[in-house]
């Protein structure tokens, strides 16, 4: 790995910090210290954490891991819009964006879409934050002139679930495209197979070069660790502990890097972190 490789899309669950009752899953545990054993493992210097849907609008488990972290990290981080969180203090302590997660809600309708988007972009603006957008290329596509028009910049998590079986023709993949050329988008070339349904996530190459070609300095990656999502959810079993995917991340990295190609896996691994998390 280049000097500076950052993982771009991680979570940490630690038992200190409670859940959100109305939480869609319940995950194990997955500690700092597992993380940091991972990205030793993989040569990752720098990390992205992400605040997951079962903490809800809590942030506390993500700040108290950015300040053990310290130059090492950022943070995304979600935001309640009936509160008057402590966005000041969340940047010095390395906070860089606000996430929407539309997805694992089942949000789709654009319009009802619109809503958190724009208050949290509303929110984030004055301090050079950008806002991290969980969701498919349904809705991205009905709302890509309100996504350019937002006044920081979007970073789409997981190729914005496009289906790899689809192909690059499918409905939604040209107005991503045309949202990273423009500059107002990222996106995240993280947990491939979340959308794939070949052996060795082989169907996700030509959507890797695609959105490379298309702008290789609005693309990331990231590991998506610890693998959320290791089994079906439905509404009873989402008190009980949910098992990680099993998931080769050192696999998936490489792959990456033969798709993308040396120099812009610098770009991926290095430089457009650098540029969007402020590292």
């Amino acid at each position: 790995m280049p000097s500076g490789a950052c993982d771009c899309h991680v979570h940490v669950f630690d038992p200190r910090f409670p859940f959100a009752g109305d939480r869609a899953y319940t995950p194990g545990e997955a500690s700092g210290e597992q993380l940091d054993e991972l990205h030793w493992r993989l040569g990752v210097s720098r990390a992205v954490l992400v605040q997951p849907s079962p903490y809800g609008t809590d942030n506390s488990c993500l700040l108290a891991q950015l300040r053990l972290r310290g130059e090492r990290a950022r943070g995304v981080v979600v935001v309640d819009p009936a509160s008057e969180p402590p966005l000041r203090e969340w940047h010095a302590a390395g906070v860089r964006g606000a996430r929407v997660n539309l997805a694992t809600f089942a949000v789709q309708d654009p319009e009802a879409a619109l809503v958190p988007l724009r208050a949290a972009a509303a929110a984030i603006a004055d301090f050079g934050w950008h806002l991290q957008v969980f969701t498919d290329l349904a809705v991205v596509a009905a709302l890509a002139d309100e996504l350019a028009r937002l006044p920081v910049p979007v970073v789409f998590d997981h190729f914005a679930l496009a289906r790899a079986a689809a192909g690059l023709g499918q409905p939604g993949f040209p107005e991503l495209t045309d949202l990273l050329r423009s500059g107002a988008a990222y996106v995240k070339l993280s947990a491939p197979h979340r959308i794939s349904t070949a052996s060795e996530h082989a169907d996700v190459a030509p959507v890797v070069r695609a959105l490379v070609e298309a702008a290789p300095d609005r693309a990331l990656w990231g590991t998506d660790w610890p693998h959320t999502g290791g089994r079906p959810r439905t509404a009873a079993n989402r008190l009980t502990v949910e098992p990680f995917a099993k998931i080769d991340d050192a696999s998936a990295l490489d792959r990456l890097v033969e798709w993308a190609g040396p120099v812009a896996s610098r770009r991926i691994l290095v430089d457009n972190p650098v540029a969007l998390y402020d590292f």
